[in-house]
């Protein structure tokens, strides 16, 4: 294919990837099918036309443009000695009752229903069209069901793909939120597969914090209340300690962030030992996204005196919050400071607060103050200075500074 230029009217204005499937708006312009459609669905507000900024309702007809695709197949075929591939015929779009008659064979034995699952779970992946067809047939309700039965009667066959298939075809409509909102077995189904035993372990625990991170999504407010102990230690310890992966840790974070709002979850994160995994988790440099989750769940849980009293525990926990300070981003910049202030105001013992000293957070509070930071970051770290500046002067790394901006 190289040096082989595709003309531009082959190309999708969406994707910018040559048509397969062709098909034309009301507005004239021709896209990609699975591209406009899936444009359609996320626009924010009333659609428009991604060429023409006209008007394009959701349910707008497109139609099928085969003169083009002819064109296309003549030009690939054409060019095939210079390496280009004919396009691929579109797969006919599946049909509601093929879907329910999959979920039938879900009650077969473990064989057929895995098969069935399978095959569920390759549909799902192929378009939206597919994924919009299964939502429509009631998949999900299927298989949230089928977890929650995989739940009571302790088997693990099938798991993996029902996880695969209800994440990809997640949809926040009335139905899902009706389901899950105050399915307190589904969520305990969820955390019971973060325990199991299981082939492939890696990737269904992943998938399981997937779906549980969407699940608390939309959940009614009575749910998160009702979290015991248990919830959270299941998250902590076999998801954030075993360094599941990446998403699984990410969606983790969010989770804990989420029902933290509830201030009696906020002991029990703690309960939970959260504090000290957090700070061994951010010892080891994560990336920026992961940083920011981790200060922000940390500031949440330092609000309270059981956190306060087990971040300071950790032998490494201000000289971490030091050292990412002015390095990785203002959101994690405003959560370090709050931490410190939380601190400064309700668990200054004599030893934090020489502590806060000796691992170089005063001097990096100074640093804030000049450097090119939001005001109010600025003010933050001053009140923060003023507070122990009868203790923290006598130092002579910052005594000039601090004589000078908060004399006795």
């Amino acid at each position: 294919m190289d040096g082989v230029e595709i003309p531009e009217y082959f190309i999708c204005p969406i994707s910018l990837q040559a048509l397969q499937d062709p098909v034309t708006t009301i507005t004239g312009i021709t896209y990609e099918r699975e591209s406009i459609e899936q444009w359609l669905k996320t626009a924010r507000g009333n659609p428009t036309c991604p060429v023409t900024k006209q008007p394009l309702p959701r349910d707008s007809v497109l139609t099928p443009n085969h003169t083009l695709k002819r064109l296309i197949q003549s030009w690939c075929a054409l060019n095939s000695v210079n390496g280009i591939d004919g396009i691929p015929m579109p797969k006919s779009p599946i049909k509601k009752s093929q879907v329910l008659r999959l979920v039938k064979d879900l009650d077969l034995p473990d064989h057929s229903c895995t098969r069935a699952l399978m095959k569920l779970e390759a549909l799902a992946a192929e378009n939206e069209r597919n994924r919009a067809c299964m939502v429509e047939a009631g998949l999900e309700k299927s298989m949230v069901l089928f977890i929650i039965k995989c739940f009571k009667e302790g088997k693990t066959a099938g798991l993996e793909e029902s996880l695969r298939i209800l994440h990809l075809i997640w949809n926040p409509s009335q139905e899902i939120k009706l389901l899950v909102r105050e399915n307190q077995e589904f969520i305990d189904s969820l955390t019971w597969i973060l325990r199991c035993k299981i082939d492939n372990h890696v990737a269904v625990k992943t998938h399981a914090m997937l779906v549980l991170q969407k699940t608390i999504d939309v959940v009614c407010q009575k749910l998160p209340e009702r979290l015991n102990v248990d919830f959270f230690k299941d998250i902590i310890t076999r998801v954030l300690r075993k360094r599941i992966s990446k998403l699984a840790i990410k969606s983790a974070l969010l989770v804990l962030t989420q029902v933290c709002l509830w201030g009696r979850n906020r002991v029990k994160i703690v309960e939970a030992n959260a504090v000290y995994e957090l700070i061994e988790l951010e010892l080891e440099r994560p990336e920026r996204n992961i940083t920011e989750l981790i200060f922000n769940l940390l500031a949440q849980l330092c609000s309270c005196a059981a956190g306060r009293e087990q971040f300071l525990k950790h032998a490494g926990s201000i000289a971490m919050l030091s050292k990412r300070i002015l390095r990785v981003s203002a959101a994690t910049d405003d959560r370090a400071l709050h931490i410190l202030d939380s601190i400064s105001k309700f668990s200054a013992r004599d030893d934090a607060v020489l502590e806060m000293l000796r691992v170089g957070a005063v001097s990096k509070l100074c640093m804030v103050i000049q450097a090119d930071c939001a005001p109010y970051l600025k003010k933050k770290a001053g009140e923060i200075l003023r507070l122990h500046s009868n203790t923290w002067n006598n130092s002579p790394c910052i005594a000039v500074y601090l004589l000078t901006r908060y004399p006795r």
